[in-house]
């Protein structure tokens, strides 16, 4: 799984600099638009769900993504979480 970080940074390698400059730009704006229509909750309700799921798996911050829909009157949470192949905790 990579960071959108990673993806800037690889992003540039193939491409003219304005081109990259412009798609990061996009990808921020949407990533801005999409925490701005977040419920306020929602935070907290990842790290409350988190903190559930480090009792029994630890897991890297960096492996967990989540991700908030709203369409009409129906909202999704998606949290993704990659485990380690360890299984529990030692």
């Amino acid at each position: 799984m990579t960071s959108l970080l990673d993806y800037f940074r690889s992003a540039g390698r193939n491409k003219g600099s304005a081109s990259v400059a412009k798609e990061r730009l996009q990808i921020l704006v949407a990533h801005d638009r999409a925490a701005r229509d977040r419920p306020p909750y929602l935070p907290k309700l990842q790290q409350e769900i988190l903190t559930v799921i480090n009792k029994y798996v630890t897991v890297d911050m960096s492996s967990v993504s989540v991700s908030y829909e709203q369409e009409g009157s129906q909202e999704v949470l998606e949290l993704n979480i990659v485990l380690p192949e360890s299984g529990g905790r030692s």
